[in-house]
């Protein structure tokens, strides 16, 4: 068990609110919610604490701007329908910040700003800027120009890999529930409210499972992107928007919905990077003499170890490591491209330049550049 612990240290928060809480559950913009978090927020900044904030809604903004009575399911249309309404959700919050005399300021993200390092730090360059002007900003997926399919749960794990990003020191989900649940408490009248955990509880994913009450409003996601930003060291607070004065009493270390302290040790910045980036290039397939050297003896990736190369990648871009069982356990920036990897299959790392003509290094992935992972961590491109 974790001890209760006050928050009035908390310097940088990354707040999440979603749509049902934005949107009077998908009717309009609930202009008055949106107001009193605004004023919640500034208090949190007056109080030293910078904010970023991560918000969706814009899909079911732009529905209601044009008409729609029901959510689309064509892929353009959806997209056409997050452009319209991304301009109403930033001008609502523009107006609630500009009141008080604070600059917002809109970034819209996709996959590759976080699979692709030189966009990563450029974002990061970004927001810790913005944040030393005095500047909040107003995070969001750039549904627009993706190509991924538009789902429910998308901003959770942005709201994640941007806490993970910026080392937030707290990441506040806001949702329509009161915070996770041992059960469904609306099927399940001895379900309690889980106050405190771990990021990445196992018991707490046999919850989210299917058919479970976790699974149901984007619990699972919450938990996926609670994990995520653990990396960083970060805590996770997930609460009804709806509780009144919500964020200042969570500031105020109140017990407030359910907390879930990281437990892992906190990652370099470049593996960060790594367990966070959406999108892998290829897959190197691992034995299993490989996978016990990288589990347990923290050892680089030889080429001895590898079964199989999968994909078509080049030197410097990440890959997924596997296990014969299609796990993934690891994944990191390669030596070497896939046609020097496949020439390199079960061979010893001596032979390395006699079978290429030339030896870069003598590892297929250096230790300093390869962090283990859990499948379940991992933001999908889904």
């Amino acid at each position: 068990m974790i001890e209760q612990t006050q928050q009035k240290d908390t310097r940088r928060w990354v707040i999440k609110i979603g749509s049902a809480l934005l949107t009077n559950n998908g009717k309009n913009l609930d202009r008055q919610a949106i107001r009193t978090w605004a004023e919640q927020m500034l208090v949190l900044r007056n109080n030293g604490i910078e904010l970023i904030l991560v918000s969706s809604g814009a899909v079911a903004e732009g529905m209601t701007r044009l008409g729609w009575t029901q959510r689309p399911e064509r892929l353009h249309e959806l997209q056409a329908a997050a452009a319209v309404g991304q301009m109403g959700l930033i001008r609502v919050y523009e107006a609630c910040f500009q009141r008080h005399g604070i600059h917002t300021a809109q970034v819209l993200l996709t996959h590759d700003d976080f699979s692709n390092r030189n966009r990563y730090l450029n974002v990061g360059s970004t927001l810790r800027t913005l944040l030393e002007f005095g500047v909040i900003p107003i995070v969001n997926e750039n549904d627009t120009v993706s190509t991924d399919e538009i789902k429910l749960g998308d901003n959770d794990t942005l709201a994640g890999l941007v806490a993970n990003l910026v080392e937030a020191q707290q990441l506040v989900m806001l949702t329509d529930q009161e915070g996770l649940y041992t059960a469904d408490p609306r099927r399940d009248p001895n379900a309690t409210l889980i106050r405190i955990a771990d990021a990445g509880d196992k018991e707490l994913e046999v919850m989210a499972g299917e058919g479970g009450a976790l699974g149901r409003g984007g619990m699972r996601t919450k938990l996926n992107a609670a994990k995520l930003a653990a990396y960083s060291g970060t805590t996770t607070v997930i609460a009804s928007g709806r509780t009144r004065d919500v964020l200042t009493r969570i500031a105020a270390g109140e017990e407030i919905g359910s907390r879930l302290a990281p437990k892992r040790p906190v990652l370099t910045a470049r593996k960060r990077w790594l367990v966070g980036s959406p999108i892998v290039q290829g897959r190197l397939i691992l034995d299993t003499g490989a996978v016990r050297a990288l589990r347990e003896a923290g050892k680089s990736l030889l080429s001895v170890g590898i079964s199989g190369v999968e994909g078509d990648f080049a030197r410097g871009e990440v890959v997924a490591c596997i296990d014969e069982n299609r796990r993934e356990i690891a994944r990191g920036l390669v030596n070497y491209g896939a046609k020097e990897a496949r020439k390199l299959i079960g061979q010893p790392s001596d032979r390395i330049g006699e079978v290429l003509g030339y030896a870069n290094e003598p590892s297929i992935i250096h230790r300093d550049n390869l962090v283990l992972v859990h499948e379940e961590d991992l933001p999908t491109a889904e």
